[in-house]
């Protein structure tokens, strides 16, 4: 399922299920996600230790990133990256960095938006996008109306802001969750998208 060595440390410090162990309608997803990506992420496992709560968590995520909209499927990638950088979450910066770079088919932004967004090779729309993530994911108490008309200036639609904003506070959520379980990144996203693929 992944390249771990016997040296690694676990993926979870709560109990990680085996995979013939989890129920049936769990098991079909994290396998259709290996046949996909030729690996298990980690955090479909280390979420599987309560079933009814992985349920909840992936028809949230499914529900908000992937559907269509007016965000493309990278920018809300980069929502994910920068905010998961400030809630210093290793997990999902990795995990949705290497999402990030296939999606914008670009191997230099998942690591500039890492960093420091305000330096990335993003348009102001997209930094204005991220500058009000921010806000949801470290500061939401503050937001106010000229948050709002910022972005409508962007040609955000108020769709498109509650998808930013929604976001940004699921993976606030992940991240915390990601902190609380120490779960591990998997090797294989740490290579993924740094390179061209061979045609």
């Amino acid at each position: 399922m992944t390249s771990q060595s016997p040296m690694t440390p676990p993926i979870s410090r709560f109990p990680v299920p085996r995979l013939e162990d989890l129920p049936e309608d769990i098991r079909a997803r994290i396998l259709e996600v290996q046949e996909k990506s030729g690996f298990v992420p980690n955090v479909f496992l280390a979420l599987a230790h309560r079933p009814a709560e992985w349920r909840a968590f992936f028809a949230y995520h499914d529900a908000l990133m992937d559907k269509d909209g007016g965000l493309s499927k990278a920018e809300r990638e980069m929502i994910v990256v920068a905010t998961s950088a400030a809630n210093r979450c290793q997990y999902c910066v990795v995990a949705h960095g290497a999402i990030l770079r296939i999606r914008a088919k670009n191997p230099l932004i998942a690591d500039q938006v890492a960093v420091n967004y305000l330096k990335a090779d993003l348009t102001p729309r997209q930094k204005a996008m991220l500058d009000f993530a921010m806000r949801v994911a470290l500061d939401a108490g503050s937001i106010g109306e000229p948050d709002f008309e910022a972005l409508r200036g962007h040609g955000f639609s108020g769709e498109d802001i509650w998808d930013i904003g929604a976001i940004a506070a699921f993976f606030a959520l992940s991240n915390r969750m990601a902190n609380l379980t120490a779960m591990r990144p998997n090797d294989e996203f740490y290579l993924l998208g740094r390179q061209p693929r061979p045609k």
